[in-house]
């Protein structure tokens, strides 16, 4: 009777870990169907290019022409920078700037609170007048959403084949081609190279001191070489290959 008693408690205590498990996994079925619907409504946000339209976005910042494909969006967020777009991958989603630079770690496009976030920039870049390097951050999603697909370029021959980037911005359209991929770690206190605090080169030196960096962490020799005046867009998304890892990719403007 003991027995019996006792496999009756643990075939209960099995079948509501079954309940709990299958209502998460379908709590995340559901919230990423949602956030996939959330995407294709924004994509429908964008315009056929055509005429542009004047938006005054601070007072001290002289008016220029948004390109007429981001006018709806930009109206709803003016947060809005621009968009990315890698063919092969989910990454096709808009890109956001504020002054928190937490913020789209934990808030859709909406302003909403959201755990995939939004892909988003640090307050310290430009894309206006762009630096030397553009880094734009998003979260690695299990279901492949925002950055969960870029680990792709883990692999020589993803790249080979999907070697371009397309980020165009409010203003203006760029094509970048991938220059280097590797993974990292985040350490404060390590001297090893942090590509996160590298946004711009006022001398050949520190140029030299990034390129010479991304090309030795490089997981494998992608052809694509650079020299002082290059521009660079740097992908960078959370590995979980170690503590505070990091999968990066870095691509040169052509």
């Amino acid at each position: 009777m003991r027995g019996n008693r006792g496999f009756k408690v643990l075939r209960g205590i099995l079948l509501l870990v079954l309940a709990i498990c299958a209502v998460q996994i379908g709590r995340a079925y559901i919230e990423s169907a949602g956030h996939k619907r959330e995407r294709e409504k924004l994509r429908g946000g964008l315009r056929e290019e055509k005429a542009t339209e004047d938006f005054q976005q601070e007072e001290t910042v002289p008016p220029r022409q948004v390109r007429g494909k981001f006018a709806d969006l930009y109206e709803i967020n003016r947060d809005l920078i621009g968009w990315i777009f890698i063919e092969g991958t989910n990454i096709d989603y808009p890109v956001m700037q504020c002054g928190d630079d937490e913020y789209y770690l934990s808030h859709d496009f909406y302003g909403r609170e959201d755990r995939y976030g939004c892909l988003y920039v640090k307050k310290v870049a430009d894309v206006n007048t762009p630096g030397t390097n553009f880094i734009i951050y998003g979260h690695n999603m299990k279901d492949g959403s925002m950055f969960g697909t870029l680990d792709r370029y883990g692999e020589e021959d993803f790249c080979t084949s999907h070697p371009l980037i397309s980020f165009d911005t409010l203003y203006d359209e760029r094509t970048y081609e991938v220059m280097a991929v590797f993974r990292t770690q985040i350490k404060e206190e390590d001297k090893e190279f942090k590509y996160y605090r590298f946004y711009q080169a006022d001398t050949e030196e520190e140029f030299s001191c990034f390129y010479e960096n991304v090309k030795e962490m490089a997981l494998y020799d992608t052809g694509v070489t650079a020299e002082y005046g290059d521009t660079f867009l740097t992908l960078s998304t959370c590995d979980y290959y170690a503590d505070d890892g990091r999968f990066v990719v870095v691509a040169k403007l052509l």
